[in-house]
């Protein structure tokens, strides 16, 4: 099982990963949703310009470069301010920078070679995105994924356009010969050349691995320690825009409680980054700013269209609900749309893809990780 975590490395994640695309804090936060929806992940990385474009740049400068990790809770937190639903165009024009939250620690620049074992130490004290060079080409290989030589680790490192982070181990000859010619033989335009790998990319190469892992991916996920009890929330009768005034961590997400008669809680929905990925925003900040959490779990359903949106806020208004109405409605392909004109907080009036995605303490951890990976979601309630 040890050898999973100590011999692979995070440059066998990078197979069949896309080249990352920088995305400036200069981009208003109309690209961003755009940027957000077309991205495998449910936020993008957001950069600062270089200020020397002639001038090459090794890790500590690109790292000093990273802004933080934009959401697509951050966006419709934003748009559901009361400034931005009177002038929605005003606010598709907002700078990027004014609204993502600066966390440069959210994503480390890591050698290729560093061992699995030490990517997932850097996810668990908060990492979110491990960016790895691409261009270095692995030759001499004993297996498929693996930079594992005849037992000794390669040097790997192309010293051209990245700092040394390689695990400094002996190789024979031969082998550091090859490494160094594969090194220098890249191609210009295939240097520098970095990916992106979460959370998810780990979890789907491990379930890969479940054989060599055994027993561990049959135990429980109580047995394993691997709750977390420490997660934000909110009552279902409570107004949704508590959402946006104070931050869920991590996980991105906000459990929506109901209290039982036997004075018990159960989750009903959530409002999450997952949730929001593919909806439509402008009527997602809308529904944020102007209904109970109940009400707005209710209309995260995907590839419903918008006119039940329409209809719904024609109605609220009717009832009596007081609120800037939304001077368009987006025609996306997935919008956020209510199931129901009608909401009410009770067992039952919560179904389809609003309900939340859940587990058991007795779950087993490869059921858990084949759970977020079929749902792509970022977590799983227990």
């Amino acid at each position: 099982m040890a050898s999973v975590f100590l011999y692979h490395v995070v440059g066998d994640l990078t197979v069949g990963k896309p080249e990352l695309e920088e995305f400036y804090e200069t981009e208003t936060i109309g690209s961003a949703i755009r940027a957000i929806r077309e991205s495998t992940e449910c936020g993008i990385t957001v950069w600062k310009r270089k200020t020397h474009m002639e001038m090459a740049e090794n890790n500590d400068t690109r790292q000093q470069r990273f802004v933080g990790i934009l959401t697509s809770l951050d966006v419709v937190s934003f748009l559901a301010k009361p400034q931005c639903l009177e002038d929605q165009d005003k606010a598709m024009k907002t700078l990027v920078s004014d609204v993502v939250v600066p966390d440069n620690a959210l994503l480390k620049i890591v050698d290729p070679g560093i061992r699995l074992i030490d990517a997932l130490e850097m996810m668990k004290q908060g990492v979110r995105r491990l960016l790895v060079l691409k261009s270095t080409v692995w030759k001499g290989m004993s297996k498929r994924f693996s930079i594992l030589y005849n037992g000794k680790w390669l040097k790997n490192v192309d010293n051209s356009s990245c700092n040394n982070l390689s695990i400094n181990v002996s190789a024979p000859s031969s082998a550091a010969s090859s490494a160094s010619s594969s090194s220098s033989s890249t191609p210009p335009f295939m240097r520098n050349k970095f990916c992106c790998l979460s959370r998810e990319d780990i979890i789907r190469f491990l379930i890969g691995c479940l054989g060599a892992l055994a027993p561990l991916p049959l135990s429980s996920i109580s047995s394993l320690g691997a709750i977390n009890h420490n997660y934000s929330s909110i009552d279902a009768s409570l107004p949704a825009a508590e959402a946006t005034q104070k931050n869920p961590g991590d996980p991105s997400a906000f459990a929506i409680m109901e209290s039982t008669p036997d004075g018990r809680h159960r989750i009903l929905g959530e409002i999450s980054v997952s949730k929001l990925w593919k909806c439509d925003y402008i009527a997602a900040a809308w529904a944020l700013a102007n209904l109970s959490a109940g009400q707005f779990i209710m209309g995260i359903e995907d590839n419903v269209s918008s006119r039940w949106l329409t209809d719904f806020i024609n109605n609220s208004l009717d009832n009596g609900v007081e609120s800037t109405r939304p001077r368009k409605i987006s025609s996306m392909s997935s919008g956020y749309s209510p199931v129901s004109p009608t909401f009410g907080v009770g067992r039952g009036t919560y179904r389809g893809r609003s309900a939340p995605l859940t587990c058991k303490t007795t779950s087993s951890l490869a059921a858990v990780m084949a759970q977020m990976l079929s749902h792509r979601a970022t977590h799983v309630w227990v």
